[in-house]
C-alpha cells in the first residue's frame, strides 16, 4: 500500500495498488498456510480499498470537475506546479490486468476492447456520472490493451472532448497505464498525417497525428507530469519538432476540417503548427527547461521554428541552448536523430542533422562518431546546399576525434572536388577539415595527395574571403612541411609558383593574412632550399626578396610579370601600390624586350586614373622611371649599335667580292 501526497495546495491522496495487495496476501499465506484467514483477510483489504477508492476517486471528481472548467480556453497561461508523483504510483503493476480485485473480468475477449471504450466513453457523453468501477475498468483496460485503448479513443473521440479528456488524464494517473499507452501515441503522431492501425475487432479506420498531439497537450496539463513522459520525451520532442515542420508544409484537406472542428470545440484560435509549439513549450516546462524557453523566447527561437525556410535554424538554435546548458536531453535526442537518419528517409533530415551538428561535441556522443560521420558522408553527395553546408560543420567537429581519422582519410577525393566550389563558407569548412587531420595527427602526406593540395590550394590565395585566404596559407604551409621524402621534388615546382602571390599577400591590409603570407613564404625559401631568397624575407626586406626573385633567373622574369598583373586590380589599395613597384623592377630586367616593356606601359597608363590619388601618381612615377631606364640604355651603347648597322650595310657587296675570288679560283 502506498500514500502520495502531492506538493503545494493538494490534499492528502490515498492510492492502494494491486500489487501491494498481492504482497500481503502471499506473506499472509506463508506465515499462516490457513485458507479461512486468508479470506478473512482479503475481505478485510476489499472494504478498504472500497471506501480508499471512494475517498480518492471524490478528490478526483473536485480536481477533474476544476480542469474541465480551463477546457474552454486552453491557452489560458497558468503558473507551472510541478506535482512528482509517488513512487508508488509511478510503478503501480498488475499480475492480471483483465482481471478486477474480485477475479472478475472487463472483457472476456480482446475483440470486445473497443466496443467497451467506446460504451465507456459514451456514457461519460450522456452525462452519466462516472463511478470508481469505471475508472478502474479504464486503467485495467489500458495496462492489458494499450493499442486497443489508446487507438480506440482516438477514433471515437478525435477532438479530445470533455470526456475523453477525463479518460485520458485517467490513464496517465497510472504510471504502468500510461507507460503502456504512450508508445501508441507517440506512433500516431509520428506517422503525419494519418496513421493507419488495425485494433482488435478489425477496424482499420486511420487516426489523425494532430489527435495524437490534443491528446498530449491534455495530459501535459496536468500540475504533475507522469514519469513515463520523462522518459521517452526525447522521442516526444522529435516528434513535436517533426510536426511542427510538416505541418507548416503540408496541410491536407481532410486535416484542415478537422482542426477547424476542434477549433469550434475547444475555442482554439491557432495553427496547428502553433498548437504543436504550444505543446512543445509545456513539455519543456514540466522538463523544468526554464533557461532553455526564455533563450529561445529572446532570440525568437519560436517564431522561426514556424517558418519553413528557417525551421532548421531554429532547430539548430534550440540544439546550441541545450548544449550550452548542459542539458542531459541534448546526447538523448541526437542518438534518436541519428536512427532516424540512418533511414536514409529525407523527411526531416536538414533540421535532424542541424540539431545533430551542434551536439556532436557533448561526450556522450563520441562513441557514436562512427555512425554520425557516416550520415554525414552521405549528405556531402547531396545537392542541397545548405545540407552539404552542416555536414561540413559536422566533419569539422568529427576531424579533431582520432578514433575516425581513417574514415575522414578515405573522403579526400570528394573534399578536394567541393574545393572549387564558389561558396566561401563551403571552402573554409573543407580546409578547416584538413587543417585538423594534419596538426591533430601530424601524419606525412603523400606525394600526390600533396601534388593536388598545392595545386588546388595556389587560386585560394587570391579568394575574396580573406578566413579562405588565412586558411589555406596555413594549409600550403603544413603540406610542406609534412609531404613525404619522394614528394619534395614535385612539389618545388607549386611552391616557386607560389612565391609571387604570397609576396603581395604580404602587404595585405588584414593583418592575420598578412603575418601568415609571411611566415609560409619564409618557409618556402626554406623549402627550396635559396638562401639568397631566405635572408631577406627573414630580415623583412621584402623589396631586396623581389629584386632576388627577379635576378636569380631572368628567363622566368616575364612569367613574373604576367603572374604580377592581377594584382594591379586588387580591391585593396596596398596590394595594387605593391604591384606597381613590382613593374619598375620588372621593366630594369626586361630592357630590350619591347612586347613586355608595350605590356608594362600600357598596365601603368591604365593605372594613372586609379580611384585612389596615390596609386595614380605611384604608376606615373613608375612610368617615367622605367622610360628613363630604357633611354639611359640606348646612350650607352648608341656608337657601338651605329657601327654595327654600318657594317651590315657593307656586308653583302663583301659577300660578293668573296664569291668572285672563289669563282676565278676554281677557273684555275
Amino acid at each position: 500500500m502506498g500514500w502520495g501526497r502531492p506538493q503545494g495546495m493538494w490534499q492528502w491522496v490515498p492510492f492502494v495498488t494491486v500489487g501491494a495487495i498481492e504482497r500481503n496476501l502471499a506473506m499472509c499465506h506463508r506465515a499462516l498456510c490457513n485458507t479461512i484467514t486468508i479470506q478473512l483477510l482479503l475481505a478485510s483489504v476489499q472494504r478498504r480499498q472500497q471506501h480508499r477508492d471512494r475517498s480518492w476517486w471524490d478528490k478526483r471528481g473536485t480536481f477533474q470537475h476544476g480542469l474541465e472548467k480551463e477546457d474552454a480556453n486552453p491557452d489560458i497561461t497558468r503558473p507551472t506546479v510541478i506535482i512528482t508523483p509517488t513512487h508508488s504510483m509511478a510503478k503501480t503493476k498488475a499480475s492480471a490486468p483483465n482481471l478486477d480485485f474480485f477475479g472478475e473480468r472487463v472483457v472476456s475477449h480482446p475483440n470486445e476492447v473497443p466496443d467497451f471504450v467506446r460504451n465507456m466513453h459514451q456514457r461519460l457523453v450522456s452525462g452519466a456520472p462516472p463511478d470508481d468501477r469505471m475508472f478502474m475498468d479504464i486503467l485495467r483496460l489500458a495496462e492489458a490493451h494499450p493499442a486497443d485503448v489508446a487507438v480506440t479513443l482516438l477514433r471515437c473521440a478525435p477532438s479530445c472532448d470533455r470526456a475523453a479528456t477525463i479518460m485520458w488524464r485517467t490513464i496517465a494517473s497510472s504510471g504502468t497505464a500510461v507507460d503502456k499507452v504512450l508508445p501508441t501515441l507517440l506512433c500516431v503522431l509520428e506517422d503525419w498525417p494519418l496513421h493507419r492501425m488495425s485494433t482488435s475487432d478489425g477496424d482499420k479506420t486511420r487516426v489523425f497525428a494532430l489527435a495524437a498531439t490534443k491528446v498530449v497537450w491534455e495530459i501535459l496539463r496536468l500540475p504533475w507530469c507522469p514519469a513515463p513522459f520523462m522518459e521517452y520525451s526525447p522521442r516526444l520532442l522529435v516528434a513535436l519538432l517533426f510536426q511542427v515542420f510538416v505541418s507548416t508544409l503540408d496541410m491536407p484537406q481532410e486535416v484542415d476540417t478537422f482542426w477547424k472542428e476542434c477549433q469550434e470545440q475547444h475555442g482554439l484560435a491557432i495553427s496547428p503548427n502553433r498548437f504543436a509549439v504550444q505543446t512543445l513549450k509545456a513539455l519543456f516546462r514540466h522538463l523544468r527547461c526554464l533557461d532553455l524557453l526564455v533563450a529561445m523566447e529572446r532570440k525568437r527561437g519560436w517564431d522561426t521554428l514556424l517558418c519553413a525556410d528557417t525551421h532548421h535554424h531554429a532547430v539548430g538554435l534550440l540544439a546550441r541552448e541545450m548544449h550550452r546548458t548542459s542539458n542531459p536531453l541534448c546526447s538523448c535526442i541526437a542518438l534518436r536523430l541519428l536512427g532516424l537518419l540512418s533511414t536514409q528517409e529525407a523527411h526531416w533530415d536538414l533540421p535532424a542533422l542541424a540539431f545533430l551538428v551542434e551536439v556532436l561535441e557533448c561526450h556522450e556522443m563520441r562513441e557514436w562518431s562512427d555512425s554520425a560521420l557516416e550520415i554525414i558522408s552521405r549528405c556531402l553527395q547531396c545537392k542541397s546546399r545548405e545540407k552539404r553546408r552542416l555536414a561540413l560543420r559536422g566533419l569539422v567537429v568529427l576531424s579533431k576525434d582520432l578514433s575516425v581519422a581513417e574514415g575522414i582519410r578515405s573522403m579526400t577525393p570528394s573534399l578536394m572536388a567541393l574545393l572549387q566550389d564558389a561558396d566561401g563558407e563551403v571552402v573554409a569548412l573543407i580546409l578547416s577539415v584538413f587543417l585538423n587531420e594534419l596538426q591533430n595527427r601530424a601524419t606525412l602526406i603523400s606525394s600526390p595527395t600533396a601534388l593536388q593540395l598545392a595545386g588546388a590550394l595556389r587560386p585560394l590565395f587570391d579568394k575574396d574571403n580573406s578566413h579562405v585566404q588565412l586558411l589555406s596559407i596555413r594549409l600550403f604551409q603544413e603540406v610542406m612541411e609534412l609531404v613525404m621524402e619522394e614528394g619534395k621534388k614535385p612539389l618545388k615546382k607549386h611552391v616557386s609558383k607560389s612565391l609571387l602571390p604570397l609576396f603581395f599577400h604580404c602587404h595585405d591590409e588584414n593583418q592575420q593574412v598578412a603575418e601568415a603570407s609571411h611566415r609560409a613564404l619564409l618557409s618556402m625559401a626554406k623549402f627550396l632550399e635559396t638562401r639568397d631568397l631566405a635572408n631577406p624575407v627573414k630580415d623583412k626586406q621584402l623589396w631586396k626578396f623581389a629584386e632576388v626573385l627577379l635576378a636569380q633567373d631572368e628567363s622566368r622574369a616575364a612569367e613574373y610579370l604576367h603572374q604580377a598583373l592581377p594584382y594591379l586590380q586588387n580591391p585593396q589599395e596596398p596590394l595594387r601600390a605593391a604591384a606597381i613597384r613590382f613593374m619598375g623592377i620588372a621593366g630594369r630586367l626586361l630592357r630590350g624586350q619591347k612586347k613586355e616593356l608595350q605590356l608594362i606601359y600600357k598596365s601603368l597608363e591604365n593605372m594613372v586614373d586609379d580611384s585612389s590619388p596615390a596609386i595614380g601618381n605611384l604608376a606615373v612615377q613608375t612610368q617615367y622611371i622605367v622610360q628613363a631606364i630604357e633611354r639611359a640604355r640606348y646612350s650607352i651603347f648608341e656608337n657601338l649599335q651605329g657601327q654595327l648597322r654600318r657594317a651590315w650595310r657593307t656586308r653583302p657587296r663583301l659577300l660578293g667580292l668573296r664569291w668572285l675570288r672563289c669563282c676565278s679560283s676554281a677557273g684555275n
